[in-house]
């Protein structure tokens, strides 16, 4: 257990150095990451895996699967270009680990995180008027093209105020939802 969990932990370390120095995640740590997320959960005994029984030994196709949802639930944010390619083939590693349903909370708590850290990089570089500013023109432009008629979408985003390092998001998020679960303070199942 505490052998899949530091390894989670050194892996998502790595991410966020790299991601930090040179805002990107390199392709090599997150395919090895996910291999060993596969990999551990191929073949760890039931009961020593990082949760529980239900959880330890996962199995190929669930470590797949938490893959494949890790990958889903942040492939919107990169087509809608708000995160980089590296941001969700990390998410993808830690569904490796994971699991679907674990990985689902995970991210979660991720956006949360990313809005925190959002605000705070926002308010430590002040440029939160900008960032206010941005999304009041975003939500206005969607109110008044459904009053004339047409659908309420969200036009292409204004320029970008700042570019965050989004694994200090995914990490925060995916490391709480460990936490959470071990302690039994919150699960959505």
């Amino acid at each position: 257990m505490l052998l899949c969990l530091a390894m989670l932990a050194s892996l998502l370390a790595a991410a966020l150095w790299h991601d930090l120095r040179t805002r990107r995640i390199p392709n090599r740590l997150v395919l090895w990451g996910t291999l060993a997320g596969l990999i551990l959960n191929s073949f760890v005994p039931s009961g020593d895996g990082l949760f529980d029984a239900s959880f330890g030994g996962l199995g190929l196709l669930q470590a797949l699967a938490g893959a494949a949802a890790g990958l889903a639930l942040l492939l919107p944010m990169y087509l809608l270009r708000a995160l980089g390619a590296g941001d969700v083939k990390l998410m993808a590693m830690c569904g490796a680990f994971l699991g679907p349903d674990a990985v689902l909370e995970a991210a979660l708590l991720t956006f949360l995180a990313g809005g925190v850290l959002a605000l705070a990089a926002a308010l430590a570089g002040q440029r939160l008027r900008q960032v206010l500013k941005n999304t009041y023109h975003m939500m206005l432009g969607a109110l008044l093209h459904s009053l004339a008629g047409g659908a309420a979408t969200i036009a292409e985003p204004p320029p970008a105020t700042g570019k965050l390092a989004y694994a200090f998001a995914i990490a925060s998020g995916t490391l709480l939802q460990v936490f959470l679960h071990y302690t039994h303070l919150w699960s959505l199942r």
